[in-house]
């Protein structure tokens, strides 16, 4: 673990039952951070935990619903205690949303609805563990959002997004003074995630095979003609996570195979 990339970090994430969390525990566990996985289903985080802890890494697994201020205040409160500090925060928790609605045909209910989840979420995790992490002067966040943030497509998705974004952009800025780092990541489209399935399939269709051609489509309009891996995805968030991307705060880091050129 000598030049692991993140030797002796301590890192909560949030979601990590999921594909993308769960993805980003392991490759952080890899380079050599202790990691506190957290999710709403403790059944599917202790199965990630199981994972990392048999390759011999440390991983513990909690239930916390990263929407419940107490529950998220309360978890933090007892990985300080134990090990002293909190070095990385990553928020990787997803919502089954409505999309592929025109916003003149769409519920109340379910344009807010992502809108509100998306950012009550990362609000809360974002600023418990920068409340800390100003404390001890250093410390990561990490945000996940995606492309819709700057598209013209209808629903609340794309706030949502925006929201995601708006919140690192803010918060980077109020803590960058006391050294701590705040970006956020930003894939287009991983064909291994089930929930991006799910969300390609409310504007493709539900069959296979309409879900797999909108995401072949996805991949000929980007430059490098293919889609990022989970396994690209979460490599480049232990980097983004390490001290070596020491300089990248307020940003987002475009993970999406030159889908979008700027």
């Amino acid at each position: 673990m000598m030049n692991s990339l993140l030797n002796n970090k301590n890192a909560v994430i949030y979601g990590a039952g999921g594909a993308i969390g769960g993805a980003v525990a392991s490759a952080f566990a890899r380079e050599g951070a202790r990691v506190f996985l957290t999710g709403r289903t403790l059944a599917k985080v202790e199965a990630v935990a199981k994972g990392i802890s048999a390759s011999g890494a440390f991983a513990e697994a909690a239930q916390v619903n990263a929407l419940d201020e107490a529950a998220i205040e309360a978890h933090l409160d007892r990985i300080v205690k134990v090990t002293g500090r909190i070095d990385i925060s990553f928020n990787a928790v997803g919502f089954e949303e409505t999309q592929g609605i025109p916003l003149v045909d769409m519920t109340l209910e379910d344009f807010v609805f992502p809108i509100m989840a998306w950012s009550k979420t990362v609000f809360l995790t974002s600023r418990a563990a920068a409340r800390r992490m100003a404390a001890a002067g250093s410390g990561v966040i990490v945000t996940l959002n995606a492309p819709p943030g700057n598209e013209a497509l209808g629903g609340g998705f794309p706030a949502a997004c925006a929201s995601v974004y708006t919140i690192t952009r803010t918060l980077a800025g109020e803590v960058g003074p006391s050294g701590v780092r705040v970006l956020c990541l930003q894939p287009n489209a991983i064909p291994e995630s089930e929930s991006l399935r799910r969300s390609v399939a409310q504007y493709a269709g539900a069959s296979t095979a309409g879900i797999d051609a909108a995401l072949t489509s996805m991949a000929g309009a980007a430059l490098l003609r293919r889609l990022p891996t989970l396994d690209e995805v979460a490599t480049i968030a232990a980097f983004m996570a390490s001290d070596q991307a020491g300089i990248i705060t307020g940003s987002v880091v475009k993970l999406n195979c030159g889908s979008r050129v700027d």
